[in-house]
């Protein structure tokens, strides 16, 4: 079944991720309007999809023939196509670069269920050929995880007087995709949370590295438990692009029951056994914006019920808003389920 979709906004991972995914996807959807504030960049999207220049993202959910929407970023629209999208009954495809906080996402949640359409958020990291083969590996060779570590770093940017507070918010989107990494890895919801932060100069209201540890059970009296670390850094200024790139730490590090996994995203995992050591570069197999929209197209048209992962979201948000706790009360918060 070809899938009629419309764009909204383009944001950074046109070019590289969806583009190419929609041009090989061909057989499975067709993209007739994009609409994006800069007028030139949707002409030139358009034109490489044989597609119709919008002049508005309502013009898109007004289209008769629209199946879903791709709303790939907020500029200046905020979540206003999201909740358009629910009134038109248009399922959505919502990209990472949509700032979705708590209230607004708990609303829109409401409103996804009334409208039953389906709602998928992009967790990129869950549809990673190393993300998909690690997994793989855990249920037959590597066995059940015990630690994880993950880590992200940064560009320390110049601050934006147009955008206050973009860095912070930038890293607060990376903890939240990181956290629904790490749950997605382990396969389970944590139980607790405790979190550090380490303040920026001049301006205290933001940090420089974030750091925050999950328990999967009680780590004191549970042999079973499992703690993953994650940590989120903006601490090397951008005019130093030698240093950035210096050493860069594994994306993630999984340490199992049978064995130890270090993963490059996208595709690119190191794994270790009592075998010895194993190395696999999984550039063959399909890419991440490929597998983010062939799990879009089985939402949309499964004949079970639609799909909505804003549940996960939500999830993962409530985890990031119990890391605020707990770096404020200097304490570890226990996650209400």
């Amino acid at each position: 079944m070809k899938l009629r979709v419309g764009v909204v906004g383009l944001g950074r991972d046109w070019q590289s991720r969806y583009l190419p995914a929609l041009r090989s996807m061909r057989d499975r959807f067709q993209v007739v309007g994009i609409y994006n504030s800069v007028s030139v960049l949707a002409d030139s999207a358009a034109r490489d999809l044989d597609a119709e220049r919008i002049d508005s993202y309502r013009a898109i959910m007004e289209m008769p023939q629209l199946d879903a929407v791709m709303v790939l970023e907020d500029d200046w629209y905020r979540l206003m196509p999201l909740w358009a999208a629910c009134h038109y009954r248009k399922a959505v495809f919502c990209g990472s670069e949509v700032n979705l906080d708590p209230s607004a996402a708990s609303k829109i949640q409401e409103q996804v269920r009334a409208s039953g359409i389906a709602f998928m958020n992009e967790f990129a990291r869950r549809f990673a050929p190393a993300t998909l083969r690690l997994k793989e590996l855990i249920a037959t060779r590597l066995g059940r995880p015990r630690l994880l570590f993950c880590h992200r770093r940064l560009a320390c940017e110049s601050p934006d007087p147009r955008s206050p507070g973009s860095l912070e918010l930038r890293s607060q989107r990376e903890l939240l995709e990181l956290i629904d990494w790490c749950k997605y890895i382990v396969g389970d919801a944590p139980d607790w949370v405790q979190a550090i932060r380490h303040v920026s100069l001049p301006s205290p209201a933001n940090s420089d590295y974030q750091i925050l540890s999950l328990g999967f059970g009680a780590p004191e009296n549970d042999p079973r438990a499992i703690l993953a670390q994650i940590s989120c850094g903006a601490y090397i200024p951008s005019v130093w692009p030698e240093a950035i790139a210096y050493r860069p730490p594994a994306a993630i590090q999984v340490c199992c029951e049978k064995g130890l996994a270090f993963v490059d995203l996208p595709s690119t995992l190191v794994w270790f056994d009592d075998a010895g050591r194993h190395q696999e570069t999984l550039d063959t197999e399909l890419s991440i914006g490929q597998q983010m929209l062939g799990q879009f197209h089985r939402a949309i048209t499964s004949l079970v019920c639609h799909v909505s992962d804003l549940d996960e979201t939500c999830d993962a948000m409530r985890i990031l808003e119990a890391a605020h706790l707990s770096t404020q009360q200097h304490r570890r918060v226990p996650i209400t389920q």
